[in-house]
């Protein structure tokens, strides 16, 4: 299992907090999405590491922004 932890900015409640999991959680071989909504920080537990790009377009789906990793 590997775990990798990002910053996402744009959410506010928990409908944002949800978006992101289900967004993200769709992701190949993720296991496990933590979202914290007061810091924005969002970790991501997979079967093999993932491409921050994917993360990325899974959160820009869910319409808010990566900003770090």
């Amino acid at each position: 299992m590997s775990a990798s932890s990002f910053t996402v900015t744009g959410m506010t409640c928990g409908h944002c907090v949800s978006s992101v999991t289900e967004e993200v959680g769709g992701l190949p071989g993720v296991s496990k999405v933590d979202v914290d909504l007061t810091t924005g920080l969002v970790t991501v537990t997979s079967a093999a590491p993932l491409d921050e790009a994917q993360i990325r377009t899974a959160v820009e789906a869910a319409g808010y922004q990566l900003t770090s990793a």
